[in-house]
């Protein structure tokens, strides 16, 4: 069973886009919105819930008031200043370090887990679907990544999928090092714009670093041929291919305000370079080891 991962240096670039026309195009497959944080695939699959479950995400620290007896210990050793006098813990600061437990002479202040977000699994008229989301402010975001992949690989089991196709994350953090993991390819799409090719070198980095095969997509390439060509010439200089450019279309905008993936709504330009984009894609997917 193959895995593929779409992700982008920055946001914005349409790699959700992307990815929900592949879902479109493709056959026998399992999609996985990995993008917890601001997750957005659904909207365009038009998914039916068959079931929620809760994420529980880092532990928090929580004070007995009953035993505390205001020695300012924790505030004092707190580097993150999450306790303020009184002693008040504030959930939103606390990263679960457990130091405040270990200097509490009364063992007033105990870790204990949060709600931090939910984990769905859906049915989509394009298949199957793992999918999350994350509460606002909320943390263990990679690990939410790691439990949408491995309910994605139960439902590929179960459905006998071929392929599980991953809506990744913006960025370089470490929601993208849970995305790219022992996957077999990776898509990167890119935008023709300084800010584009700075973040495509930084995510192209990742992924070296952790061994993916890659490819590349200029997406809304006819923007800035300046830009679009310099991307090309730095992906040549690497060995990295440029699978794919697509134009930019406002078919595609329109689609997405219908709730359909751009080659589901019409046969615009943008619609037949993402169907191109698949084929090369759906190629290299068969060859990588």
């Amino acid at each position: 069973m193959k895995q593929l991962t779409i992700i982008s240096g920055k946001g914005g670039t349409g790699k959700t886009a992307v990815a929900a026309s592949f879902a479109a195009l493709a056959e026998n497959k399992v999609l996985a919105d990995c993008d917890v944080d601001a997750s957005n695939l659904h909207l365009l699959l038009q998914p039916q819930i068959e079931r929620e479950e809760p994420f529980y995400g880092m532990e928090v620290a929580v004070l007995d008031e009953q035993r505390c007896v205001e020695c300012d210990a924790c505030r004092e050793v707190c580097r993150y200043r999450a306790i303020r006098q009184g002693p008040v813990i504030m959930e939103m600061r606390c990263t679960g370090c457990g130091v405040c437990t270990l200097v509490c002479p009364e063992e007033a202040i105990s870790l204990e887990r949060r709600v931090n977000g939910a984990l769905y699994r859906s049915r989509t008229p394009y298949g199957p679907l793992a999918h999350a989301r994350l509460l606002p402010g909320a943390e263990g975001s990679g690990r939410l990544v790691t439990a949408v992949r491995l309910l994605a690989e139960n439902l590929a089991a179960e459905w006998g999928a071929d392929f599980i196709l991953i809506d990744g994350p913006p960025g370089i953090g470490c929601m993208v090092t849970a995305s790219l993991t022992g996957v077999d390819l990776a898509l990167i799409v890119t935008e023709p714009t300084l800010s584009g090719r700075h973040d495509l070198e930084r995510v192209l980095g990742v992924a070296c670093h952790f061994g993916v095969e890659t490819l590349v997509c200029i997406n809304k390439y006819d923007l800035n041929a300046q830009n679009a060509a310099a991307i090309r010439d730095y992906c040549t200089s690497l060995g990295i291919p440029v699978s794919g450019e697509i134009p930019f279309d406002r078919r595609v905008t329109e689609a997405h305000v219908a709730g359909y993936p751009v080659v589901h709504y019409d046969s615009s330009p943008a619609a037949q370079a993402m169907e191109n984009l698949w084929e090369q894609v759906a190629e290299r997917l068969k060859e990588a080891s």
